[in-house]
C-alpha cells in the first residue's frame, strides 16, 4: 500500500485529491494539511511514502515544509512531489535543490497524476529527460549561478561523472548507454552508484547537484 499525504490551503483541491487516491486499492491518503506547519508535523507522525506538496501556503511555505520533511532522518524513506499551477513556476528548481522527486501541473489528468504516485513510490524519476533539461536549465540561466561544489564529488570515477553529466543533459539510460556504448543496465548502475556517493534521494536531485557543481559548464 503506497502512503499519501496531501497538503494544499485549497479545501477543494485536497477534497479531489483525496477522492482520486483513495479511490485506488493500492494507495491510501492518510492525511491533509491546509499550511506548511501541519504538513511537517502530519508526515512526522504518518510517516508517508509520498507527500503531494502545494508551494504557496500560509505559515511556511512548501519549499520550506519540503526542506524540513527533507532533512528529517526519519522520513529518508518519503518522497515529495510538488503541485503547481505554472509548469515554469519560479519556485520549482528550489524545491527540487530541497529535495522534491520532481513536480505535476494541479491540472493534471488523474491518470497522470496516479502513474507519478505509483512510479515516484517505485523509486522512478517523475519528470522526463526532456523536463529535467528544460527546467533545471531554465532555473539555473534566470538566476546567478555560483558553484557550489559537491564535497564528494572527487569520490565520482570518470565514467561516473561522464554518466551523470549526460543524465542532466536530458538523456534517458538506453540514450546514455548508446552514447557511452554500454548497456542501458550498467548506464543505470553508473547513475545509482553517484547518487549513493553524493547522498542524492532521487535522479532529480542528482540533476541538481551535477549543475550546482559546475559541471555542465
Amino acid at each position: 500500500m503506497i502512503t499519501v499525504l496531501i497538503a494544499d490551503d485549497q479545501e477543494l483541491i485536497r477534497i479531489g485529491l483525496r477522492t482520486l487516491v483513495d479511490g485506488e486499492d493500492d494507495l491510501d491518503c492518510v492525511g491533509e494539511a491546509a499550511d506548511g506547519l501541519a504538513v511537517v508535523a502530519l508526515a512526522a507522525r504518518t510517516r508517508p511514502d509520498i507527500v503531494l506538496m502545494d508551494i504557496r501556503m500560509p505559515g511556511i511555505d512548501g519549499l520550506e515544509a519540503t526542506r524540513r520533511i527533507t532533512a528529517d532522518l526519519a522520513l529518508a524513506a518519503t518522497r515529495i512531489i510538488v503541485l503547481t499551477t505554472f509548469e515554469r513556476d519560479e519556485y520549482i528548481f528550489d524545491a527540487l535543490r530541497h529535495g522534491a522527486s520532481g513536480f505535476l501541473l494541479k491540472d493534471s489528468k488523474p491518470a497522470e497524476l496516479l502513474r507519478a504516485l505509483r512510479t515516484v513510490a517505485d523509486g522512478g524519476a517523475l519528470m522526463s529527460p526532456s523536463v529535467t533539461r528544460t527546467l533545471v536549465r531554465e532555473f539555473v540561466t534566470l538566476r546567478p549561478h555560483v558553484r557550489v561544489p559537491h564535497p564528494q564529488l572527487s569520490t565520482l570515477t570518470d565514467r561516473e561523472r561522464e554518466t551523470v553529466v549526460l543524465a542532466a543533459n536530458g538523456l534517458s539510460n538506453d540514450e546514455i548507454g548508446d552514447r557511452l556504448r554500454i548497456s542501458s543496465a550498467t548506464a543505470r548502475t553508473h547513475i545509482s552508484r553517484a547518487m549513493l556517493k553524493l547522498g542524492a534521494r532521487d535522479r532529480a536531485q542528482l540533476v541538481v547537484f551535477v549543475y550546482r557543481s559546475g559541471l555542465m559548464d
